[in-house]
């Protein structure tokens, strides 16, 4: 019972102080979560533009834990796959614990023009369960994305989740599902050092600005430093690991309020 009233006394304060972005969608592995224009990195549930930047098949696994209490976390998993005409994702999600949880099914195409720009769609499958009727209900959305090479060191990226505002009635509720447009630059200063901007708008709450620096120390490493900010500004940390096909990021939020949020990611590129 302790655990329930923590639970839910926690989640309000989240959507009440922390970004517009719904608790259900997985952090981006992208520090300070500037997705939307990452053309080297595809996330789960943001920006399936991206999907199609992928040149070999792989497959990631993620975990979110906000505030030190895990029945916060969210678990997410993501798979693509690449041919020559068109890259293929799947992706699915987990927030919440046994008495109140959500969960994400993803299905994504995606194709690279030339290196040009790169368009991508996303088919989501929402599902929550409502205790009240000890039962689920979902609704089917969906998410489109859309990156343009501007020249050979910057590009802009667009994306949008939910952009019909779909929700999920029962009987007794209406389960509303942030709809949530997002704009991003992507410029690099050189081939190891660049940065991110992004600006994100939840129909009903405020604007979420953030910026981003991505800096290759060594071939194997690399560290991320960024901001964001809605109600209040969040300092964002991260480091990421390469060595062969294995990949890892670690990346570190500090809310002035309500304390950390860490992410953990690992993710496996198949060979050709």
């Amino acid at each position: 019972m302790r655990k329930s009233i923590a639970f839910f006394f926690c989640l309000f304060f989240v959507c009440t102080l922390s970004s517009q972005i719904t608790n259900i969608i997985p952090t981006s592995t992208s520090i300070a979560q500037t997705s939307v224009a990452d053309s080297h990195n595809w996330s789960a549930f943001n920006n399936p533009a991206m999907l199609g930047n992928v040149q070999q098949s792989e497959v990631g696994i993620q975990l979110d834990n906000r505030y030190l209490i895990k029945e916060l976390n969210t678990k997410s998993l993501q798979f693509a796959y690449t041919t020559n005409f068109v890259n293929a994702g799947l992706s699915f999600t987990h927030f919440g614990y046994s008495l109140y949880h959500e969960m994400i099914y993803g299905l994504s195409f995606a194709r690279n023009f030339s290196n040009i720009f790169s368009m991508g769609v996303q088919f989501n499958y929402y599902s929550s369960y409502f205790i009240s009727s000890n039962s689920y209900r979902g609704a089917l959305l969906p998410q489109i994305g859309l990156s343009v090479k501007l020249n050979p060191n910057f590009s802009i990226g667009f994306q949008s989740f939910n952009p019909f505002q779909t929700n999920i009635q029962t009987e007794y509720t209406i389960k509303r599902i942030s709809s949530i447009f997002s704009l991003g630059t992507e410029y690099f200063f050189s081939p190891d050092f660049l940065w991110r901007t992004q600006m994100d708008k939840e129909i009903s709450s405020n604007y979420r600005f953030a910026t981003a620096f991505d800096y290759q120390m060594i071939e194997q490493m690399k560290i991320k430093l960024g901001i964001y900010g809605s109600d209040y500004l969040v300092p964002c940390l991260g480091v990421g690991f390469k060595n062969g096909r294995m990949g890892a990021d670690l990346n570190c939020e500090l809310h002035p309020l309500l304390g950390l949020n860490t992410m953990v990611a690992l993710k496996y590129e198949f060979g050709k």
